[in-house]
């Protein structure tokens, strides 16, 4: 199970998507609703201060979800909408332009953008890499998004149980992995008809889970289902219960999901049709627990753990700062899982949770030296405050916008007005 082939053909995948076709017809305005705040200025700020692999790779799936999202997993139909890409560079969708001026190909760990050391964030442009490598002249992204994936499954150091290390020199889990490479590896699965791939796409989520929960005391119950950062591995151990971790863990698993629920049908003819369903069923119905792991552990850590609306760069400081970055990419998640499994998640709990982070990036606050200043700058889009993007455990906030954190609010505006078009949410029109 740990060391995979990826020959095995995707033989059977059966299941065709329940939910209304919502996002069927691509809106024309990819800003329909106004969400308090300005979201053109956030996504520029995104693109324009993005410098890593991993930041590259989130604004290309932000981009895809924002302008194109008949295309992102979370589309109806995205396997057979992706036949449909225009080939001319003209006419490229944003998240594909923006992809192709990014991925540096290389070799290796690096064959999709220099990770610097780390295995899994080169990763993070590996939907996009697939996606271009269908268009004529751009074919060699697709031979780097394989050659990634076959490094990553076949060459990368792993734990003792299987989960593939997101280090290249050492075994290290960090819960950013999770948003940057089972994603990627169920994407190619299916596009590939890759059983084997598939299943191991699923398997790096528990494989995660069983190193990374947090294991509760008597005295911090509140923290039931939330991860630990980085474990393993001589440098850099940080065990605390990270809100931007927790957040890359559950939004990455919501991706694999929607992936495995939004397939398309594939012929039932072959032996194997019945066993692939019944996996599949229960692949889903994992997933479900594990994410819902970590929301009910997001929503349910307690006053201490948040500053206002916000959480707190660490879920079990009570003395840190609330911040935007990582409270944005959950309440993401959570507009998510409120279409993708309504009867679950799309009730108030839920629902008036997210709505509580989105609502305040719309209003302002008092910084540490008593100025008023609004979460979103309405001038150039800044979100503030945010965790230092390169120094998870700096005690100050980050007040000049962090990458990852902007695109993290492109994702919850993606994801709130997909959640209004599913019907699950409500807004204003603009």
């Amino acid at each position: 199970m740990h060391h995979l082939s990826l020959l095995l053909p995707l033989f059977a995948l059966q299941w065709p998507t329940t939910r209304a076709s919502h996002l069927r017809v691509l809106k024309r305005n990819p800003f329909p609703f106004d969400p308090g705040f300005p979201i053109q200025q956030v996504v520029d700020a995104a693109l324009n201060i993005s410098t890593h692999s991993w930041e590259f790779g989130t604004a290309c799936e932000a981009l895809l979800e924002l302008y194109n999202p008949e295309l992102s997993v979370f589309g109806d139909s995205p396997f057979e909408a992706a036949a449909t890409i225009a080939p001319s560079p003209s006419n490229l969708p944003p998240a594909l332009a923006y992809a192709a001026e990014k991925i540096v190909i290389g070799t290796g760990p690096d064959s999709l953008s220099d990770g610097n050391g780390s295995l899994g964030d080169p990763a993070s442009l590996g939907v996009g890499a697939v996606l271009l490598g269908k268009l004529e002249g751009y074919e060699s992204f697709g031979a780097a998004a394989t050659a990634q994936c076959e490094y990553v499954t076949q060459e990368a150091p792993r734990a003792w149980n299987g989960a593939i290390s997101h280090r290249v020199g050492y075994v290290q889990l960090w819960a950013d992995f999770i948003y940057m490479v089972p994603p990627f590896l169920a994407y190619y699965a299916v596009d590939t008809r890759n059983i084997t791939l598939l299943r191991e796409a699923v398997y790096q989520c528990q494989a995660y889970r069983d190193i990374l929960h947090y294991n509760i005391t008597a005295t911090d119950q509140n923290f039931d289902g939330l991860w630990e950062h980085i474990i393993l591995g001589p440098v850099e151990n940080d065990p605390g219960l990270w809100s931007t971790g927790n957040s890359w863990a559950a939004a990455g698993m919501t991706r694999v999901l929607a992936t495995l629920m939004n397939a398309p049908a594939f012929p039932d003819n072959d032996d194997t049709a019945q066993e692939i369903a019944n996996w599949r069923q229960e692949a889903i119905e994992m997933l479900m627990g594990l994410i819902k792991e970590i929301v009910d552990g997001a929503i349910g850590a307690g006053p201490a753990a948040y500053d206002g609306k916000l959480i707190r760069n660490y879920y079990n400081n009570p003395d840190i700062f609330g911040e935007t970055s990582g409270s944005s990419l959950m309440a993401a998640t959570v507009y998510r899982l409120a279409v993708l499994n309504p009867d679950e998640f799309g009730i108030d709990k839920y629902i008036q949770w997210a709505e509580g982070i989105r609502t305040v990036l719309g209003s302002s606050f008092v910084d540490a030296d008593g100025t008023t200043l609004e979460h979103v700058d309405r001038n150039n889009g800044t979100v503030r405050p945010a965790v230092n993007p390169l120094g998870w455990a700096d005690v100050n906030p980050w007040m000049t916008g962090s990458p990852e954190g902007q695109s993290f609010v492109v994702l919850l505006y993606a994801s709130w007005r997909d959640c209004i078009y599913a019907g699950r949410c409500s807004a204003w029109t603009v």
